[in-house]
């Protein structure tokens, strides 16, 4: 599979440290929070890795080049003016092709986490279920205290449960999506969120739980908490 890490957003909530650098590119424990997930991704066994960007996405193409001091190939897909979510994978869908697989891994760039990259797989061909989505799903921070789906029993997710059903949990932004999910759909489709909801609706979305630590680092507190903790060694 090939992966794509979504760094084109203008970082508005980080300002003014966004101003003159791309969000992806602000440092936590000396190095970028991109690099974590170039690293992560080294790590699960990936080699082909796309970056969507636009927003002062220059830099980012300088800092990281050609993707081989992290031994992996890096391409990026250059948006000019930043699409949303949905509309940026779309875009990026030709990069992210490969003859043996539908599948490709997708990372919000602005997030930290110590998941395991390598435990998100496609599911098995004879699974008997027609899986669009898997997302890894972790425990509800403090400032997002509701969720965003609720991990059912059965390993998928929905819009709501009750307590007997599952767990509402946050999504990370780290997830292995099908290119059927985006069938129809051009690089005007808006943000990845009610696309997701609607193949929820079809029973198509499974998710997958992360105990481990998550940063959502989008605010300068947040990053201020993150490079403490990571300079420390106590992340």
């Amino acid at each position: 599979m090939k992966a794509m890490i979504l760094a084109a957003g203008r970082g508005e909530r980080m300002r003014p440290l966004t101003l003159t650098t791309p969000k992806p590119l602000l440092s936590a424990g000396g190095k970028p929070l991109i690099e974590y997930h170039l690293e992560r991704l080294y790590q699960a066994g990936f080699q082909d890795v796309i970056i969507n960007h636009a927003w002062l996405g220059e830099q980012i193409e300088y800092t990281l080049g050609n993707g081989e001091r992290f031994g992996l190939s890096l391409d990026y897909s250059r948006e000019g003016e930043p699409l949303e979510t949905a509309g940026g994978i779309v875009r990026a869908l030709p990069l992210l092709s490969r003859p043996d697989s539908d599948w490709f891994m997708v990372i919000n760039g602005d997030i930290w986490a110590d998941f395991d990259l390598a435990r998100l797989q496609p599911p098995a061909v004879d699974s008997g279920f027609a899986i669009d989505a898997i997302l890894v799903m972790a425990d509800n921070p403090s400032h997002h205290s509701q969720g965003d789906f609720c991990l059912n029993h059965n390993g998928m997710l929905s819009e709501g449960c009750t307590i007997k059903e599952g767990e509402r949990l946050t999504f990370t932004g780290i997830s292995l999506l099908h290119r059927r999910l985006f069938d129809g759909l051009t690089d005007q489709a808006g943000k990845l969120g009610p696309v997701l909801r609607a193949a929820m609706k079809k029973d198509r979305v499974a998710g997958l739980h992360h105990g481990g630590r998550w940063v959502d680092v989008g605010t300068p507190e947040r990053l201020r908490a993150l490079d403490q903790q990571l300079a420390s060694q106590e992340p």
